[in-house]
């Protein structure tokens, strides 16, 4: 969330930002300012009572009290009492009106309110031609028996799949490669220093194996909880699904503190991910696009101030690599204020031609945070000069799995229904060419 004192003194910022991201008629600002006027007064006065009573009970431990001391002892008390539930309404009302301001956006980021008024920045690469009719992957899965939602459907309900086959084994190749690519330090040098990202650390990323379950006040506080219609709970418990990697991985450090120089922390997770894709009906219902269970690697960092925006970007590039290894056309996407998200303020993604569908399709999205979210995990790290700051927070997709092999079975497809490997993933399949 935003710090109060941010945004007295940054108020239009946050109300364009309130305005920009849809959130117009469900927030007043003038409403969030006086609760904070209140709290700050009913806090002075209850300290100021307390004050008061602390020297009555130090008077009352010289001798015999006089009568008219042990009166006023109980008046404060009850005074303070009558206060005391007046400040727990008051900041309660004020905590839940301040969670709900977004956070504010980069100054680059094009304002719209709907995701028709996002941004084509750039588009890579030649699309690719066939002397056939391009299948789309679902055809291409169910003629190689590599995609079963049938059966799934059977066993487990609607936008479930069975991954078979050589499927499963392309699946691991990409894992494989992006665990070692980005685990490599060489790799991270070599695409900090291609988009001239300098000064930034070449530190690599720490593969991670993440709970796939959070508690309830860990989702709240990476503020990804909601909309809550798109999330699996546990029945009977302050347990969720998690719906992304990063929620699992920005949360692991709440309440902790780090020193300077641990930073940058950087984390690849690896987590099979849940979402009820609410409001979604009967969109892409062929294939395994939109689905209820899906695996992903996401990246997560943590970053002093100074250095988060070139962390964003990185991210970016680092996407941008993946997909060019995998000689994918893609574009880069300027998300609008309306698409980025309420924690975020910046957000970039990347779409990759899907020719069995004949547009291009999201497979990664770049997230800045700011420190929007370690305020309310209490994430923070000690500079240096002893100060403590928050630190601030990116997360990326490194690859959606599913929306990846997709790209590759639809762009790498011959007319027998074969498909060639990627040259960069053939190490990883024993050195064959195709599947």
């Amino acid at each position: 969330m935003l710090d109060i004192n941010f945004m007295r003194a940054h108020r239009q910022r946050v109300e364009d930002a309130i305005r920009n991201k849809g959130y117009a008629d469900e927030i007043d600002l003038n409403h969030i300012l006086e609760l904070d006027d209140q709290r700050r007064e009913l806090s002075g006065q209850a300290d100021t009572l307390r004050q008061e009573r602390n020297q009555i009970a130090a008077q009352m431990k010289n001798g015999r009290p006089e009568p008219a001391l042990i009166e006023r002892g109980k008046a404060l008390k009850q005074e303070l009492s009558a206060l005391e539930s007046q400040l727990t309404a008051v900041e309660g009302d004020y905590i839940q009106q301040l969670k709900a301001v977004p956070n504010v956006y980069e100054d680059d980021v094009p304002v719209g309110l709907s995701e028709d008024d996002n941004e084509v920045a750039e588009i890579v690469g030649e699309l690719p031609k066939f002397d056939f009719e391009p299948k789309n992957h679902y055809e291409i899965g169910l003629q190689r028996d590599w995609i079963d939602k049938e059966r799934a459907a059977k066993v487990t309900g609607a936008r479930f799949a069975y991954i078979k086959g050589d499927l499963v084994k392309l699946q691991m190749a990409i894992v494989n490669f992006v665990m070692n690519s980005l685990s490599n330090e060489d790799i991270i040098k070599e695409i900090i220093a291609k988009n001239h990202l300098d000064g930034l650390s070449s530190k690599p990323f720490m593969p991670v194996l993440p709970p796939l379950m959070l508690r309830t006040e860990m989702y709240d506080a990476m503020d990804r909880l909601e909309p809550r219609e798109d999330r699996y709970k546990i029945d009977g418990e302050e347990l969720w699904l998690q719906g992304s990697a990063e929620h699992v991985l920005g949360s692991m450090h709440a309440n902790e503190i780090f020193d300077e120089a641990q930073l940058p922390v950087r984390y690849l997770g690896y987590a099979t991910s849940f979402r009820q894709e609410a409001g979604t009906y009967g969109k892409d219902m062929e294939g395994i696009i939109r689905m209820h269970q899906f695996d992903k690697l996401e990246m997560e960092s943590f970053t002093t101030k100074e250095t988060s925006r070139q962390e964003h970007e990185l991210f970016v590039a680092i996407q941008r690599w993946m997909v060019e290894q995998l000689v994918l056309p893609y574009r880069v996407i300027r998300k609008c204020t309306y698409d980025i998200g309420k924690p975020d303020a910046r957000g970039i993604d990347i779409e990759v031609w899907l020719p069995g569908q004949n547009k291009y399709r999201e497979t990664h999205t770049a997230d800045y945070m700011t420190d929007y979210q370690s305020r309310r995990l209490n994430t923070r790290v000690r500079r240096d000069t002893g100060e403590l700051e928050l630190v601030h927070t990116n997360d990326a997709t490194a690859f959606a799995l599913g929306r990846i092999m997709i790209a590759i079975i639809e762009n790498y497809q011959k007319a027998d229904g074969t498909i060639r490997i990627p040259e960069v993933l053939r190490k990883y399949l024993d050195g064959k060419e195709t599947l």
